[in-house]
């Protein structure tokens, strides 16, 4: 190693006068930029988060890169969490019931993180529970985010940090507009109304739920659609559904069957419902990809926990012997897991999410303030149980 040889250095007091203005106006910009590197005795920035069904809410939607506390609330009516994934980190709260809050502190570097709910692997986040928070400055952001470089509109600068809207279900990530055709195959049955066969499982999901709703579920887990009390019987059904992401869905489709008591019904579907469901928020039109049901969080838990390929909601012209009964007949069409055994096509599983998808449930309910239909329980819930779907992108 070479010496370095020490020399006396005299100073001027001219010279010293200004180069001690020069350092200062060096130092000064470091030591006020709002997005400089933080030593570990930094203040934690605050970050407020607001889930609810189905939206991530960031206050504010960037900070500086070091500490950072999430302070999270669950505003909505059914567990959620939140989860942060950016550069060389991914961290999330526990499950959080609705009205509860939790805490998350972490050490964040300059980047595009995504913020979202995990709950449901990935439906929560998939259903729109999906943001974006923006760390360190715009030059900092979009260079140090490569894992996420497909983000980083979101780091062009204060004017366009954007949040995801509430509607659009994660379809940023869909990768364009999607079709299926649909066709119902192997035997038919109709569900009538009965109890739930795992309604001690569904209860531990309805307790969790608000009053509300906790006396709804628990009068249709005693006497409901998601039955053993089943019968074999006849029909066709096939439809095409387009899922094009925030809006524009559409579905068409006809399905023919003779009912347990020799009624024939006819059900062409022209028009997606985009409307709310009962305490389902922003549930309406064509999803394609669905993890939901049972014990997932998503929807109601008297259905076991399913894998669907489709599932849509849908207005139709509904027809008995021949004469129209209803131009807004309300359908649920789910292509799912299997959930019923071939034996007697009962109810077999809880979870039946890793089971092949080849179950296809039609359900035919009338409108809100309308009398219901003149069939057991007022409702028409028709399975094919050997069905397929044909997925397409447009």
């Amino acid at each position: 190693m070479n010496a370095i040889p020490q020399r006396h250095v005299h100073s001027s007091p001219r010279f010293a006068g200004w180069l001690f203005p020069m350092c200062v106006a060096l130092a000064v910009p470091c030591l006020t930029s709002p997005y400089a590197h933080a030593d570990k005795n930094t203040t934690p920035s605050m970050v407020r988060v607001d889930l609810s069904e189905w939206s991530v809410q960031l206050t504010p939607p960037r900070v500086p890169p070091g500490p950072v506390v999430f302070e999270v609330t669950n505003s909505g009516t059914i567990p959620h969490a939140f989860e942060l994934e950016g550069p060389r980190l991914e961290q999330s709260t526990p499950q959080i019931r609705p009205g509860a809050t939790a805490a998350l502190k972490l050490e964040l570097r300059a980047g595009s993180y995504e913020a979202y709910c995990p709950v449901g692997k990935g439906s929560h986040k998939m259903l729109g529970m999906m943001n974006h928070l923006v760390v360190g400055s715009a030059g900092r952001a979009s260079a140090t985010s490569d894992k996420h470089q497909d983000q980083d509109e979101y780091a062009a600068g204060d004017a366009h940090v954007e949040e995801h809207s509430e509607h659009e279900r994660g379809e940023a990530n869909s990768g364009g507009a999607k079709m299926m055709k649909v066709t119902g195959g192997g035997p038919v049955i109709q569900i009538l109304p009965g109890p739930f066969p795992f309604a001690d499982s569904a209860m531990t999901v309805i307790h969790n739920r608000p009053p509300d709703q906790q006396a709804d579920l628990t009068h249709k887990a005693h006497m409901g659609p998601y039955s053993n009390n089943v019968a074999k019987i006849a029909g066709d059904i096939s439809l095409v559904a387009i899922d094009r992401g925030a809006s524009g869905d559409s579905v068409s489709g006809v399905a023919e069957f003779t009912a347990q008591d020799g009624a024939r019904w006819k059900v062409v579907m022209d028009r997606v419902q985009t409307r709310d469901i009962p305490f389902n928020p922003r549930f309406g039109g064509v999803i394609m990809g669905l993890f939901y049901h049972g014990a997932s969080g998503v929807h109601t838990p008297l259905v076991p926990t399913i894998q669907s390929s489709l599932a849509l909601w849908a207005y139709a012209h509904l027809y008995k012997n021949g004469q129209r009964v209803t131009d807004n007949a309300m359908i649920h069409i789910m292509l799912l897991s299997r959930t019923r055994r071939p034996s007697d096509w009962a109810l077999d599983c809880w979870d039946c999410s890793d089971r092949p998808i080849e179950e296809l449930q039609l359900q035919i309910t009338a409108a809100p303030n309308t009398p219901p239909f003149e069939a057991p329980g007022g409702f028409l819930f028709v399975n094919w149980e050997k069905s397929s779907g044909q997925r397409e992108s447009l």
